[in-house]
């Protein structure tokens, strides 16, 4: 966990970072610095799955070698390149980016037993809160304070540090009671990819939905009532109603499903925007949704494992990944159209709206793939 924590610090600083570097050193607009943004999350959504199949196939090693070769040489590249090229090469290095979430998931369920998985994903989603609390406020720091060709070359090296440590670990990403199922014949994806499984994605990516619409309208809010100031200490609130959260889901001997975790904290976002001054009170509002943001994405950890064969686990986690990322990716410019067109408070409201169609969609994807019970013959008496 320590070592996987370590691995997305970098993770979670790089979309600041560059989003500074291209508007601050390269002297581009945001719309510029949102593409490669853009491009590297379209990258990686794409990358997941396909990298998580190569972990199945081929081992940890090979691919965390590759991903992380790749991902140093971009980044330290990245400040010599001009606009043009860096934006050609993001989403490539978005596919070959290190699967730091996919490996955690895949080493917590090889290491952990079963009847305790949900308390170690519950902690693994508490280290990617950690994690989203120290990368991005130290990536603003060192293009800030720093020439920019140090702070995208420190990436860099992060990358390589954490890959190798990574290669050199080694940690197993298959459980010993499952080492015979890898000598078969790999299922195809129609076999596996079950309704319920493509459902638990929807319903992810509708969390993550949800929980970046509700960040970015809680900005917009404290920006518009004259508190900015005060956004970063609101963020901190917010990470710390998760970690709470996720601590309590993590310690509970029964929690409620994925489902139920994402319908609830869509629930308790919907009116947040009735209540948005002063920034104290909108942080005592917020706290309770967020309360739900990591058992929520610990349900689909533990959703997505339980239903997925091992054969195929990595992967699966890999399509639960990519899911995450669609949602992250589509959350920002709806969301962001809204506030624009009304009001910071409606963002709330569009985020909640916007996640329960999301996972509805998911809902009716399992309804329609499931076939239906066969009618019993009338027999006489």
């Amino acid at each position: 966990m320590l070592l996987m924590f370590l691995a997305r610090l970098p993770m979670t600083a790089m979309g600041v970072t560059m989003t500074l570097y291209v508007v601050n050193d390269l002297g581009r607009g945001y719309g510029a610095a949102g593409l490669i943004g853009a491009a590297t999350t379209l990258g990686s959504a794409i990358g997941a799955p396909l990298v998580g199949r190569y972990v199945d196939r081929y081992g940890l090693r090979p691919v965390v070698a590759i991903c992380g070769l790749a991902s140093t040489t971009f980044w330290i590249s990245a400040p010599h390149l001009p606009y043009q090229v860096l934006l050609a090469v993001a989403l490539p290095a978005g596919v070959l980016s290190v699967p730091a979430g996919t490996l955690a998931r895949l080493v917590l369920t090889a290491l952990v037993p079963l009847e305790q998985r949900r308390a170690a994903y519950s902690l693994d989603t508490i280290f990617v809160e950690a994690s989203f609390m120290i990368g991005p406020s130290a990536g603003i720091m060192a293009i800030t304070q720093l020439p920019a060709f140090y702070a995208l070359t420190g990436i860099g090296i992060c990358f390589a540090l954490s890959a190798t440590l990574i290669y050199r670990m080694n940690p197993p990403i298959r459980a010993e009671a499952d080492a015979e199922v890898f000598t078969g014949e790999r299922p195809t994806v129609r076999s596996w990819l079950t309704g319920r499984l493509v459902m638990a994605m929807f319903i992810a990516a509708g969390a993550l939905f949800c929980l970046v619409g509700m960040e970015l309208a809680a900005l917009a809010t404290v920006r518009a009532s004259g508190d900015i100031a005060w956004s970063g200490l609101l963020i901190t609130v917010m990470c710390v109603a998760s970690v709470l959260g996720g601590a309590i889901h993590g310690a509970v001997r029964r929690s409620l499903s994925q489902g139920t975790l994402m319908v609830l904290l869509a629930v308790l976002t919907l009116p947040v925007g009735l209540i948005t001054e002063p920034w104290w009170l909108l942080a005592i509002v917020l706290f309770p949704s967020n309360v739900l943001c990591a058992p929520t994405l610990a349900a689909s950890t533990e959703t997505v494992s339980a239903a997925a064969p091992p054969r195929v686990r990595g992967e699966a986690m890999g399509l639960l990944d990519a899911a995450s990322r669609i949602g992250l990716a589509i959350g920002s410019p709806i969301i962001g159209f809204v506030i624009d067109h009304s009001s910071p408070g409606w963002g709330f409201a569009a985020s909640a709206v916007g996640a329960l169609a999301i996972a509805s969609l998911g809902l009716f994807w399992r309804r329609s793939r499931t076939p239906a019970a066969p009618v019993p013959a009338l027999t006489s008496p």
